[in-house]
């Protein structure tokens, strides 16, 4: 991503925030742009690493609560099978998050189905269970990867 949409999903972040009364710190902040500038998912250390440069004395405790903050403000997504994160690539609204995970080269889509979620939803349903989140990861080759 180039550094003048990096700037408008900072700045459209920091609106939201501004708007739900919370607050994007300057190491949240940080922690945000590293995450639009990578093409894939990171995983917290990495990030921790990359993050030092900007503020050297940043410790896990330091990445992990600024990655807290910005999954319960919905900008990023987590990805349990990798233990790694993304950037939401629609964050201003809720949505149920399913991404397409290439296994050679790392990147990750994120797609949106209502049908699949309305299919799992339902099936959920008859089994008397009730979704409270949903979040479906599908690993394969993406377009690039597939030759």
């Amino acid at each position: 991503m180039n550094q003048k949409e990096t700037q408008r999903l900072v700045a459209k972040a920091e609106k939201l925030c501004e708007h739900r009364g919370a607050r994007l710190t300057p190491a949240r902040r940080e922690v945000f742009e590293i995450l639009a500038a990578e093409t894939g998912a990171i995983g917290a250390y990495d990030l921790l690493d990359k993050l030092k440069s900007a503020v050297p004395n940043a410790k896990p405790p330091t990445i992990y609560r600024a990655l807290d903050f910005l999954q319960e403000q919905g900008f990023v997504h987590k990805i349990s099978s990798s233990n790694s994160y993304v950037l939401c690539s629609h964050f201003d609204h809720q949505h149920p998050v399913q991404m397409l995970i290439c296994e050679v080269c790392g990147s990750v889509q994120e797609i949106q189905s209502d049908g699949v979620y309305d299919a799992l939803r339902k099936q959920a349903e008859e089994q008397g269970f009730k979704v409270a989140s949903q979040t479906i990861e599908a690993h394969g080759l993406c377009q690039q990867c597939d030759i």
